[in-house]
């Protein structure tokens, strides 16, 4: 019998090429993220000091817009509860501790 040799094409560079982003696009998107997330920090910051004696390391789901938030011990929880309630909105989930944010970097 002969034996047949799979040939694979290695394929390289991006998945949709079509999609290239500019300088300014990326810079735009950048400061988009960080004034929404200052937005939620700061409904973050105003209750983290009292979640924090009861719910220490628990969830934080922030909706700026309306300065609403939900908490919950699990994190894909936390997100399902607040796009219940609001479906379309843009959230931010912090970690109910000192900085915010879990583990480290």
């Amino acid at each position: 019998m002969t034996e047949t040799k799979a040939t694979r094409t290695v394929r390289r560079g991006r998945v949709f090429p079509e999609i290239q982003w500019s300088e300014e696009k990326k810079a735009q998107c950048k400061t988009e993220r960080e004034a929404f997330h200052k937005r939620c920090r700061v409904i973050f910051d105003r209750v983290q000091p009292e979640l924090i004696k009861t719910h220490y390391n628990w969830y934080m789901a922030v909706e700026p817009d309306t300065g609403d938030y939900f908490i919950d011990k699990d994190n894909i929880v936390v997100a399902k509860i607040a796009h219940q309630k609001y479906p379309n909105a843009r959230l931010f989930v912090f970690r109910i501790n000192e900085t915010g944010v879990c583990g480290t970097i």
